[in-house]
């Protein structure tokens, strides 16, 4: 009982995913995060 629910749980976090990675607004948001993020010494 207690798999079917996080089964459900991670199916419902995967297709959310995929639409908000579809985006190409969220999707040049994350690439601009992740440049920055290169760019800070480190």
């Amino acid at each position: 009982m207690r798999h079917r629910g996080a089964t459900v749980a991670a199916v419902g976090f995967a297709a959310l995913l995929v639409v908000v990675l579809r985006s190409d607004e969220v999707r040049g948001l994350l690439a601009s995060l992740i440049r920055h993020a290169l760019a800070l010494p480190g």
